[in-house]
């Protein structure tokens, strides 16, 4: 396959401006910078952009799920328990689709199934900043000195935790809290508070990457709209 279809089919950018990258010199193949945008990529060859490995698909799903709680973010489970892909109609299980990141069994919100390897690995690599949105109940009121503690950073086990926003969504129950931040690292949440003496009862994902569940029921899902594929890929 020519490079720059080999770029473009891996949902970078158009054919167009995937034959600009490699004239100016941005991909490499197997670690060496090509700018042949007809070189032939051979069964093998690794291609990657700026460090991130890019795999093209021929025909890329993109699902929205709003993800209930007792299920869990993996393909299959060993122990026979429901599993994110049992929610799907048979026909949208027959991709080869991978959840985007991971929410733990009892974590519900949004979530990203596709078999897009290369967006993929563009929403959960920090270095591309992916902002999620959570809402979190705690077991009793979040304080403002702990909240300023919060906004200041907590260091944990494996690293200090930057939080980009926290508040009450309602000023009226402080056991209520919203929050975002770019850190996808496990169970970075519960671990947070948890440091802080709290435990957390309810824990939402509202928002990633600009994705809402707006509109979609518990256990529900939705394809992707062209717009949103296209923010994902092109703009985020």
């Amino acid at each position: 396959m020519w490079l720059s279809k080999y770029v473009a089919k891996s949902g970078l950018c158009s054919r167009r401006k995937a034959a600009e990258l490699i004239k100016k010199g941005k991909i490499q193949v197997n670690g060496k910078t090509v700018t042949e945008p007809y070189y032939v990529v051979e069964e093998g060859d690794t291609v990657t952009y700026k460090g991130m490995r890019l795999s093209p698909v021929d025909n890329p799903v993109y699902i929205l799920l709003n993800k209930p709680k007792n299920v869990i973010t993996t393909l299959r489970d060993e122990r026979g328990r429901k599993t994110v892909l049992d929610l799907l109609a048979k026909e949208d299980r027959q991709t080869k689709l991978f959840p985007v990141g991971r929410l733990d069994r009892n974590t519900t919100g949004v979530l990203l199934l596709t078999n897009d390897g290369t967006l993929a690995h563009k929403l959960t690599h920090p270095r591309f900043e992916v902002q999620k949105v959570y809402h979190v109940k705690l077991d009793k009121p979040l304080s403002e000195a702990d909240m300023r503690k919060i906004e200041r950073g907590v260091q944990l086990d494996d690293g200090p935790v930057e939080v980009h926003k926290i508040g009450y969504p309602d000023p009226n129950d402080k056991s209520w809290v919203g929050i975002s931040l770019h850190s996808g690292r496990n169970r970075i949440i519960r671990r947070l508070f948890k440091a802080l003496g709290y435990r957390v009862k309810e824990l939402d994902r509202v928002a990633f990457a600009d994705l809402t569940t707006a509109g979609l029921a518990r256990g529900s899902y939705r394809k992707l709209s062209p717009r949103e594929i296209h923010y994902l890929k092109y703009q985020l």
